[in-house]
């Protein structure tokens, strides 16, 4: 059975729980989701989804 879920859902539950647990303050959390969407703007968001994909791939290769 394969199970598919979006990065953003788990980095948004990544960022709740490091929220919640204060290994992370507010701020940093705001500056790192600026900075995400600042990087989107760039021409290196095709190299970041391009990684990404390979990675992700290349998990779903080992199980």
């Amino acid at each position: 059975m394969t199970v598919t879920v979006s990065l953003a859902l788990v980095f948004a539950v990544l960022v709740a729980a490091l929220l919640k647990f204060r290994a992370v303050g507010i701020g940093a959390a705001v500056a790192c989701l600026l900075l995400g969407f600042y990087l989107a703007d760039t021409d290196m968001a095709d190299n970041i989804n391009d990684t990404v994909a390979s990675l992700t791939d290349a998990i779903g290769d080992i199980g």
